[in-house]
């Protein structure tokens, strides 16, 4: 009976670990679904920590001032996508390096978030209310688990089975893909590669900006100075660890929210360490995950596997970027670029990139070139 009582007990603590864990992890996946939205597109958006800033200071304020938490996501969903137009105007319009313009950008607007968000620190505002789904909440195991939480969390579901859909089961989600491929072929099929990779950009900005509102209106209640240090810069990991999925993405912010959660147990029962170790421990261990998904040791080690099970786990952790990530429409140097396989399906296109092979346009005629 004691040891029953126990192993409930150590259930119930786990289950309130995860849950905890899940919750925590919710903003990170806004801001991943959104950069990977974007860089998808082929735009590097590296804005991501300064706009999550200054996106939950504006929030927090416009929430105060109006009373209304609606409010708050709305200004700070307007921010983030303000902050993402100065990347696509300097990225994409005038042709700029998107990195530099992007590392600049989270610079400023940190900055700025902590000049005008002096007045609001530390004081009370409006949080987001919580709200458990009846019948859902009573499933056991998965209702504690995932919904009896706030509609901020079930929202989050609901973004990253949408994310994928569009993606990977419409048409307008495979033209993002394919100007984050191969924009001279989706050019040559009649897409205008600036409009979708600006729209993409914004669109993700907004995510980013409800990211940085979700701290300072739920998880982080409140405003503080660098109230959201270091989750901008660990959302733009995750879209990486996540191989640009957002499915892969939401994953890989779960995995972050179990490990700061579980270095919160552990500052709790190992009074003796510095407190820093904990706090540090996260981003570190997400920083090696990473660099053991990006540095080719992964690829080394399941050489040892058979092959039946080495294919999958290349494909679960492959981190291979969109191949025009980064890279300016039409090109900088005036140099034509070549669209791939012009008769082929845009599928199969995004299927052929990452072979390392420069494809050749097979029966492409002087249109569409």
């Amino acid at each position: 009976m004691e040891g029953a009582a126990l192993m409930s007990d150590g259930g119930a603590e786990l289950l309130s670990l995860l849950a905890t864990a899940l919750a925590a992890s919710t903003p990170l996946v806004y801001a991943a679904v959104g950069e990977t939205l974007t860089e998808r597109a082929g735009v590097i958006n590296l804005s991501a920590e300064g706009a999550m800033m200054l996106s939950a200071m504006v929030g927090f304020a416009a929430a105060l001032s109006t009373g209304s938490v609606l409010a708050g996501f709305a200004a700070a969903a307007a921010t983030g996508a303000l902050v993402a137009l100065v990347v696509a105007i300097g990225g994409i319009y005038l042709g700029r390096s998107q990195i530099a313009v992007g590392f600049v950008l989270a610079m400023l607007c940190a900055d700025l978030s902590s000049v005008l968000g002096g007045p609001y620190v530390r004081v009370p505002g409006p949080t987001v209310p919580a709200a458990s789904i009846p019948v859902l909440r009573d499933v056991p195991l998965v209702g504690p688990l995932l919904f009896q939480s706030d509609p901020l969390v079930y929202g989050s579901y609901v973004l990253v089975a949408c994310a994928w859909l569009f993606l990977y089961r419409t048409r307008a989600g495979l033209l993002v893909r394919a100007v984050g491929e191969q924009p001279a072929a989706a050019h040559a099929r009649g897409a205008h590669v600036t409009w979708v990779r600006t729209a993409a950009t914004l669109v993700g900005g907004a995510l980013v900006g409800i990211a940085g509102a979700a701290y300072s209106l739920d998880f982080k209640a409140g405003w503080s100075h660098r109230h959201t240090a270091g989750y901008g810069w660990i959302a733009l990991a995750i879209v990486i660890f996540g191989g640009f999925h957002p499915v892969r993405a939401a994953l890989g912010a779960y995995l972050f929210g179990v490990l700061s959660s579980a270095a919160s147990l552990g500052q709790s029962a190992l009074p003796s360490v510095p407190t820093q170790v904990f706090s540090v421990a996260p981003f570190a261990l997400m920083i090696a995950v990473l660099g053991l998904t990006s540095s080719g040791l992964l690829e080394r080690a399941s050489a040892l596997l058979p092959s039946a099970a080495r294919r999958p786990l290349l494909r679960a952790f492959d981190a291979t970027p969109p191949a025009a990530l980064g890279q300016t429409y039409p090109a900088d140097d005036g140099a034509e670029q070549r669209p791939r396989g012009v008769d082929q399906s845009a599928e199969e296109r995004l299927c052929d990139v990452g072979d390392g092979a420069e494809g050749r346009p097979r029966g492409m005629d002087q249109r569409a070139r």
